[in-house]
């Protein structure tokens, strides 16, 4: 076996274990084999790093997260692995590896509670994600050009219909429910919009300063396995879009309840949705704003999502970044 074939034979074989990676002890230790193998000091992979003229490596980071006592920025970890010459197509299992391990301690914990520093507790312009333009520009890119063709692909196979529009009357039927003889909601038509990986949506809530508890709920087509989505208040990390079971052809209306020590005592409250994984993408149709005041549950705020709501989304300066599909769905309700 040649030099050349022996590697390809370690990578090989170290891929499954990096699939497997939950934990940031296991991914530590994975990082340190590919500085052992780099065989270079962390005085080079800085100055390669500081070359390349993207994220800053110090030692002293690199030292830490190497021995396990600092969990990395992502984009701290993809300068070392490049700084270690790291062949750019693994690098997207790596990105996994770290979300996959970000997830786990968040679901550990329920809820990062170390703020953002300089976050404002209620801030009158909402945070955007970085490079994001005043207008919605640059970052949030919009494919104005319907669906992407694996959702295409996707839906046609289960006999759906996909588009920009329903029709010509499409806006005066999103929301509306055909309904059974026992009253109970049967079918729904709604417009939204979908985002992929390295994408997120952003938009802003108004609630009672004086409630003790806040309950987003989601509505999406569940047709769409997997899908995992981190949920930050005011630029704090809070919850997650855990994965649905038993995902189907239909509705479904998924809930989180956020953190009080995030939302208490304030009136504005910007969400945001960053993706994590899915079978395809995230989508989002209509989120539902519950507060709890003095032990009574009530609507605070209602955000409808899609081509047909830009006044909804407008008010709620609602932002879409990475965005690859947007149109109208008529779907059964599933419980």
């Amino acid at each position: 076996m040649t030099i050349s074939d022996d590697s390809q034979a370690s990578r090989a074989a170290r891929r499954p274990e990096l699939d497997s990676v939950t934990s940031g002890d296991e991914l530590a230790r994975l990082l340190a084999e590919q500085y052992a193998r780099a065989d270079v000091s962390l005085r080079e992979l800085e100055l390669r790093a500081s070359k390349a003229g993207g994220t800053r490596l110090p030692r002293a980071t690199c030292s830490d997260m190497l021995a396990g006592r600092r969990f990395p920025k992502k984009a701290v970890m993809v300068a070392f692995l490049r700084a270690c010459q790291v062949p750019e197509e693994q690098i997207p299992g790596w990105e996994r590896a770290w979300e996959r391990v970000k997830i786990s301690q968040m679901s550990a914990a329920q809820a990062v509670k170390t703020r953002i520093p300089g976050a404002e507790q209620d801030a009158a312009d909402p945070q955007r994600p970085s490079g994001e333009s005043e207008d919605g520009g640059a970052t949030a890119t919009r494919n104005t050009d319907g669906p992407v063709r694996g959702r295409t692909r996707l839906w046609r196979r289960i006999g759906v219909f996909v588009g920009p529009a329903a029709a010509t009357g499409a806006a005066t039927a999103i929301g509306l429910m055909t309904l059974t003889d026992s009253g109970a909601p049967r079918t729904l038509t709604d417009d939204g919009r979908a985002f992929g990986s390295g994408g997120s949506s952003r938009f802003t809530v108004i609630v009672d300063p004086a409630h003790s508890e806040i309950r987003l709920t989601r509505r999406l087509d569940a047709a769409i396995a997997r899908q995992t989505a981190t949920v930050a208040v005011n630029g704090e990390l809070a919850e997650i879009w855990h994965p649905l079971h038993g995902e189907a052809q239909g509705w479904k209306e998924q809930s989180i309840v956020l953190p009080p020590a995030l939302t208490v005592g304030r009136r504005r409250l910007t969400i945001t949705n960053t993706f994590v994984s899915s079978a395809l993408d995230f989508n989002e149709f209509t989120y539902f704003v519950d507060q709890k005041v003095d032990g009574v549950w009530s609507r605070a705020d209602t955000v409808d999502i899609g081509q047909n709501h830009p006044d909804s989304e407008a008010a709620h300066h609602y932002r879409i970044a990475n965005q690859t599909w947007y149109g109208t769905r008529h779907l059964r309700c599933l419980k």
